[in-house]
């Protein structure tokens, strides 16, 4: 009898195994945030002697990486390395501009002994948002649920250097319809929270330096929300972080992966009278179902500011795992 031999051949598709855990530590704590840059943002431009000398090479957004093949991170560095190698009135500069290299020059123009380079740039971005979770198993946090980017470039900041601080709110500046309101906030930068690694279109990310002696909770499956009833955890003064009623409106998987997958509304009566709905500072604050973190809240609704979206828990966990 003739033998016939069958070859199986198994096909192994890659498996994605994320190391965060099932129980997390949920935030609410409002944050200072403080990001070097990965070089010079340039973020405007100024007359020199009647005319905007920057213009014919650079624009709005680019960033300043290197002066004559230098690698710069501070406005003193660029100031020094100007002063050393400036010829002709110019000196030669590496950009990034929509995520290429590029070199070009950079004019000057020497006004009362000074050269002026009609630049306005920045080297760091300050700001507050509020921390999402603390995993207790790796001290990652993430916070915010959406990226920061710089408002005079809306470009998102690329992270040379981060940290996060205590802040203390002080007070609320109230949203209403089409105007967003905020959390007025300080940042005590002698109280160093931890650093800051990744700026995601989900969040920001880092590692905590102390985990703080607060109860964990269970991390929701997408499966595990509902409409209606939860809350959110969040501080809105002094040092406590206080739970406000809001209600889940609509859950989208299509946007799983997004940072608007969960619709809901602000109904906590407390919180409307002081806030007036959703304000910015509000941004990671988690959300609460059943005992589970469900998410957090990212972003606010202009013209209904009792409205908001948020980002499903778990696709912030694994940005924070990357």
């Amino acid at each position: 009898m003739k033998k016939i031999f069958i070859t199986l051949i198994l096909i192994l598709s890659p498996i994605t195994i994320f190391a965060y855990s099932e129980k997390i530590i949920p935030g609410g704590e409002n944050i200072g945030i403080e990001i070097e840059t990965n070089g010079l943002v340039i973020v405007g431009f100024y007359k020199v002697e009647g005319s905007y000398i920057a213009e014919e090479n650079l624009k709005v957004g680019d960033t300043i990486l290197k002066i004559e093949n230098v690698d710069i991170n501070s406005i003193g560095e660029m100031t020094d390395l100007i002063d050393e190698n400036i010829n002709n009135n110019e000196v030669n500069i590496t950009i990034k501009r929509n995520n290429k290299l590029l070199d070009t020059k950079l004019k000057l123009v020497l006004v009362d002994g000074v050269y002026k380079t009609g630049l306005y740039v920045k080297e760091k971005v300050t700001g507050i948002g509020t921390i999402t979770y603390i995993d207790p198993l790796t001290n990652i946090y993430g916070a915010l649920g959406h990226e920061i980017v710089m408002n005079e470039t809306n470009n998102n900041v690329e992270v040379r250097k981060g940290t996060i601080y205590q802040s203390f709110v002080h007070g609320i500046d109230r949203s209403v319809n089409g105007r967003v309101g905020s959390k007025n906030a300080s940042i005590d930068y002698s109280n160093k929270l931890g650093n800051i690694l990744e700026n995601t279109k989900i969040g920001i990310y880092g590692i905590i330096d102390k985990i703080p002696e607060k109860e964990t909770l269970d991390v929701a499956k997408w499966e595990d929300i509902k409409l209606g009833d939860a809350y959110i955890l969040t501080n809105t003064g002094g040092d406590t972080i206080d739970k406000y009623k809001i209600n889940i409106t609509n859950l989208n998987k299509n946007d799983i992966k997004t940072n608007k997958s969960i619709s809901f509304e602000v109904i906590d009566e407390e919180l409307l009278e002081l806030s007036g709905g959703i304000v910015q500072g509000m941004s990671g604050s988690p959300i609460i179902q059943n005992n589970k973190i469900i998410g957090a809240v990212t972003h606010v609704v202009i013209d209904e500011v009792t409205k908001g979206y948020a980002v499903f828990i778990r696709t912030m966990l694994e940005e924070g795992e990357n």
